[in-house]
């Protein structure tokens, strides 16, 4: 225990966690250009280890400490050195606050990357949604629309769609055989003229769809993208099951927003493979969508959206407007107005007025302020505190000992004088 408190207060671990931490940016950030902004945060900063994969294996060799691993030794180390070595005492009280805000400022930003979650809602005008989806992560939705006042939704995750297994639970209402599952793909008609077909294509007859409306289409796997202006669209041929009876094959796609029927035992269900959705106990309308731009440029100058807020529980009402560095803070969420491409651009000069909000779910969103907060009150205390001692200490000196401090710096120039002239 000695031994492991030794290095956990040892300056030697703060300097290679910091040449560690330095080397991790410089190579994360090099990394983004192949792997793209989102994959290099979650490979090199929001993971213990780095992982490097030889070419046609499976195998995972940890090559590097991740951000989490180097950003929580050098928070143990800070703490574990404050409780060995500093004492409170007036004199230290900058140098503690200072200290303390660094510790809450990485304690937050843990906290962010576990917590925080970011989702989209998308409206045209006059359109109500009571719910946002993901950015990147999918799911299998089966909703049951029997009751005319609530769906039933039951969703299975994009992960385990991935592993094109049979997924059985006593939640689901069939079982689901997953025959292949395509993380990016594009889906199109079969062309009149066979010689249009891109290589690569899985044709109709080799897919075998018997159900839904996707019959006549075909696949055509994409590689992945890592830019963060698109985004994956995944596709997957699936198979329900009730017992031993087959109501279908189905071929979904994250591309189109429209579901499927499937009938089980009379009673109606709808499938759709989408974009993950998070509910909420209230809705938000689209009254009224701004997008200018300044004059003679395509270089966007305002997004406003007027919108309604409606929650039935708190018989709440009211109208708001959502701006650029204006968001809408309601229920632990923010809602940002998003920033769109160039393609959603030239979308949005059609007449149908529409916007993209951004939905932000962060508990800790009061941390980085209250961290510099401190860390600048600390350094300020810290400041004024030796400032005003050594105003004192040159406001007491004696008239006397100044004076012979003079006698004696004169002297002492005098004594050098001569020792240069004699050399």
């Amino acid at each position: 225990m000695n031994k492991l408190i030794k290095i956990l207060t040892s300056l030697r671990l703060t300097v290679v966690c910091l040449c560690f931490g330095i080397a991790l940016v410089f190579i994360g950030t090099i990394a983004q250009v192949d792997e793209g902004l989102y994959q290099a945060q979650n490979r090199y900063f929001r993971s213990l280890l780095v992982f490097w994969s030889p070419t046609g294996s499976h195998l995972h060799i940890p090559i590097f400490p991740g951000g989490y691993l180097v950003g929580g030794l050098l928070l143990a180390n800070l703490i574990a050195a404050h409780i060995s070595r500093f004492k409170l005492t007036k004199n230290k009280i900058g140098i503690l606050l200072a200290h303390f805000g660094l510790i809450l400022l990485f304690i937050g930003q843990f906290a962010t990357d576990i917590f925080s979650h970011e989702s989209a809602m998308r409206l045209n005008e006059g359109e109500s949604k009571n719910y946002s989806e993901a950015f990147r992560e999918t799911e299998l939705a089966i909703v049951d629309t029997s009751d005319t006042n609530t769906d039933r939704v039951i969703a299975v995750s994009e992960s385990l769609l991935a592993e094109k297994k049979t997924i059985q639970s006593d939640k689901l209402p069939v079982t689901i055989n997953v025959k292949n599952f395509w993380p990016n793909a594009n889906l199109f008609r079969t062309p009149a003229i066979a010689t249009n077909i891109p290589q690569g294509t899985i044709l109709p007859k080799d897919l075998g769809v018997t159900g839904g409306d996707l019959d006549g289409y075909c696949v055509m796997p994409q590689p992945l993208v890592t830019d963060t202006e698109h985004r994956n669209i995944p596709a997957a041929l699936v198979e329900f099951l009730d017992g031993d009876k087959s109501l279908g094959t189905y071929l979904l796609t994250a591309a189109l927003d429209a579901n499927q029927t499937l009938d089980i035992n009379g009673k109606p269900y709808e499938v759709a493979l989408r974009f993950e959705r998070e509910y909420y106990p209230f809705s938000l309308t689209l009254l009224k969508a701004t997008h200018e731009k300044y004059k003679g440029t395509d270089v966007p100058k305002n997004f406003a959206s007027r919108i309604r807020l409606e929650n039935p529980e708190k018989h709440e009402a009211r109208e708001t407007v959502i701006y650029m560095n204006n968001p809408l803070r309601y229920a632990g969420l923010t809602f940002f107005q998003y920033q769109m491409d160039p393609l959603e651009m030239s979308r949005a000069t059609s007449d149908a007025g529409w916007s993209t909000f951004q939905v932000v779910r962060n508990p800790s969103w009061l941390t980085p302020y209250l961290a510099c907060v401190l860390v600048a009150l600390g350094l300020i205390i810290q400041f004024m505190m030796h400032l005003l001692n050594f105003a004192t200490k040159r406001r007491n000196v004696p008239a006397n000992a100044k004076s012979q401090k003079g006698n004696d710096a004169k002297k002492q120039n005098v004594k050098a004088t001569q020792e240069v002239t004699l050399s």
